[in-house]
């Protein structure tokens, strides 16, 4: 039988230009110099989404379960992202962090941290009320921790050095809306414009849509996104705030809570608060897009999380619609604050995997099928960790790539 021949555009095809797809970009052609990659972005420009609508910190890694995906690539990748910020000349600093117990209930989890720290191999500074002051006179608890290794960035201009180190073609308004995959031969891309680009392999870091890459591609994920609005405001006395403040996070959930961030520009950023979207893209309650909608409420595990955990939900819509208890929320931490030192800010969306059993993915996710890598899960902090995630996910696509 003769072999069909294919001309491939491309020996790696990436969907998705934020900065864990353009990361894989960059690792894949370090990693084997010659390995034609092409990126499809579907809007303009890169880092449109959860790249460029995050808070900037580079993470410590102290929050996440030692041994994980997000623990140890948090850890390497924030020493990596500082250097390559250096090296390139970014806009970043190394500020620390606070970590604020305001309650007694949660001087617990506050002392569980500081060993959690110790176990990611991450150097941790125990502070009494007064130490908190030496740090940050206007914010108040019982106990805090400092994090030394905590920073910030642009992780914009991160992601477009990326872009243009990694010497891949990047298609900007590339929006995919088929893939035949033959596994035998590779994968047929379409997208919106018409356009067919063929590839050996195809990794998918498509973020809020990548589960429907996954299915356009004939794996099913066995995961939903669901999409968690992180809405924020600006502080109108930034000199309320020297670095960064945090409070004691929930264990039951990956988010963070209600944070003090002293950005790259010197804006103190406050948030997210954590709501569903009806949308991918939802930034505002106004966009409201019925299929996605559809698709959330028709997966199992959403009822399963809401049944589980709408105590939390209804705190945070609460806050949401609310400014009086947004502005409750932050006085924890931050007690000179009122209602008119808050300016809202452009919201962040999440793109949060849920299981079918309702159980929200804590981990990085990374899978593969015939000729291809999804990367299903990868929200806070893969932008601190998307230089070990691109590693990685170009070590399994180059794997791939080595058995066709």
């Amino acid at each position: 039988m003769e072999q069909v021949r294919v001309a491939y555009d491309c020996d790696v095809l990436v969907i998705g230009g934020g900065i864990v797809g353009l990361a894989t970009a960059y690792a894949i052609t370090r990693a084997a110099p010659g390995t034609r990659v092409t990126v499809l972005e579907k809007e303009q420009g890169p880092a449109r989404h959860q790249t460029g609508r995050n808070s900037g910190v580079i993470h410590s890694g102290i929050y996440y379960r030692p041994g994980s995906l997000k623990a140890r690539y948090a850890v390497r990748g924030a020493a990596e992202m500082v250097k390559f910020c250096a090296e390139y000349d970014i806009a970043h600093a190394v500020t620390g962090k606070l970590i604020v117990a305001t309650e007694k209930a949660e001087l617990p989890r506050l002392h569980g941290l500081v060993q959690r720290g110790r176990e990611n191999g991450i150097p941790v500074r125990e502070l009494g009320p007064a130490q908190i002051a030496e740090y940050e006179p206007q914010v108040r608890g019982l106990a805090a921790i400092h994090v030394g290794t905590t920073g910030v960035c642009d992780f914009v201009a991160v992601a477009r050095q990326l872009a243009e180190s990694s010497g891949a073609e990047i298609r900007y308004g590339a929006q995919v809306v088929r893939i035949d995959r033959r596994p035998a031969l590779g994968v047929a891309v379409r997208t919106e414009d018409g356009a067919v680009v063929r590839g050996r392999v195809l990794v998918n870091c498509a973020g809020l849509h990548c589960d429907e890459i996954a299915r356009l591609a004939g794996d099913e994920p066995g995961m939903r996104i669901i999409p968690f609005r992180g809405e924020y405001y600006s502080l109108a006395r930034p000199e309320l705030v020297h670095g960064l403040v945090y409070p004691v996070p929930d264990p039951a959930f990956p988010f963070l809570g209600v944070h003090l961030t002293r950005g790259i520009d010197g804006d103190v950023h406050i948030g997210p608060n954590a709501v569903p979207a009806l949308a991918r893209e939802g930034y505002e309650w106004g966009v409201v897009r019925p299929r996605e909608v559809g698709a959330a409420v028709a997966w199992p595990g959403s009822w399963r999380m809401a049944r589980r955990h709408w105590r939390y939900g209804a705190g945070e819509l609460r806050r949401s619609v609310s400014k009086a208890a947004f502005t409750g929320a932050v006085r924890r931490l931050l007690p000179a604050v009122t209602p008119d030192d808050l300016i809202p800010a452009s919201a962040g969306v999440r793109a949060q995997a849920v299981l079918r059993d309702g159980t929200l993915v804590d981990d990085f996710l990374i899978e593969e099928g015939p000729r291809t890598v999804h990367v299903l899960n990868a929200p806070s902090p893969a932008a601190t960790a998307s230089l070990p995630i691109g590693r990685e996910v170009a070590r399994r696509a180059l794997g791939v790539l080595a058995g066709t």
